[in-house]
């Protein structure tokens, strides 16, 4: 469900962040992943953030054993991303968004 408490359409992006409470490593990651999405006009995104500490169930359920993860949800395949998402260019091939720039391992 996204913020508006509706079933996001089938094209939906949906993205869920783990992160470890209110560390600098979470912050930076949150503020990464909101640049990653603002840049993904006409992309819609549904994406929650989920603080591991509150919802360790959740961190269970998603097989999340480090923070901050990036799971995507849909569309398949389900794909993780750890880090603080620096590397935009790594987080949008990583989530099928855009190919990998040429000389990028």
């Amino acid at each position: 469900m996204n913020d508006a408490g509706k079933t996001p359409p089938a094209s939906c992006c949906r993205l869920r962040l783990f992160v470890a409470g209110s560390t600098l490593r979470s912050q930076r990651a949150i503020e990464n992943l909101q640049r990653v999405c603002e840049a993904q006009a006409g992309q819609t995104i549904d994406l929650e953030v989920i603080d591991v500490y509150q919802r360790p169930e959740l961190a269970v359920r998603y097989q999340v054993v480090a923070a901050p993860t990036l799971v995507k949800l849909s569309p398949a395949p389900v794909r993780r991303i750890i880090g603080d998402l620096s590397a935009t260019d790594r987080v949008l091939h990583g989530l099928g968004l855009m190919p990998l720039a040429p000389g990028l391992p």
